[in-house]
């Protein structure tokens, strides 16, 4: 397992972080799991690579939705939010994870810790933690084979 950690002390780091993640993602598509905490800045990644790729819509949390879909950009992006379905509600959506981590597109998914272990094999994680100074840490770890060409181009 490859692995990637970058603490972000400003919004402008995390801003460039989320950049340099879309400029490795953009072509190829990626499936991305999202843990932290509430409030530690799991949406604020996902609006900005999503910035980052040109996506005009308005991104927002879906945790009162489930999913936000995002058209607008040269690849589709796709936004999960697991929270308020936990565990027992899991098992309605599974099949139609399996079918976003398909393909060229994007999908972020909120909340992975509620998926008990049925997310696909072939992701990121993207672990948000707060640091003692209130700045945030972004660890990034490839899971498989397939994306850990994204932490090779993170550590450039």
């Amino acid at each position: 397992m490859d692995k990637f950690v970058q603490k972000c002390s400003t919004i402008e780091d995390t801003k460039q972080l989320a950049y340099k993640f879309a400029s490795l993602i953009k072509d190829s598509g990626c499936f991305v799991n999202l843990f932290g905490e509430i409030g530690a800045g799991k949406t604020a990644f996902v609006k900005l690579v999503a910035e980052a790729l040109g996506i005009k819509e308005k991104v927002t949390s879906p945790s009162f939705v489930i999913l936000n879909e995002y058209h607008s950009a040269s690849i589709p992006v796709y936004h999960f939010d697991l929270y308020r379905l936990e565990h027992t509600g899991i098992s309605t959506i599974t099949e139609e994870l399996r079918e976003y981590s398909e393909g060229k597109k994007i999908t972020f998914v909120e909340w992975a810790e509620f998926s008990q272990g049925e997310l696909p094999f072939e992701r990121i994680e993207v672990n948000v933690t707060y640091d003692d100074d209130d700045s945030r840490i972004y660890e990034f770890k490839s899971i498989g084979d397939k994306n850990r060409f994204i932490i090779e181009g993170l550590r450039a």
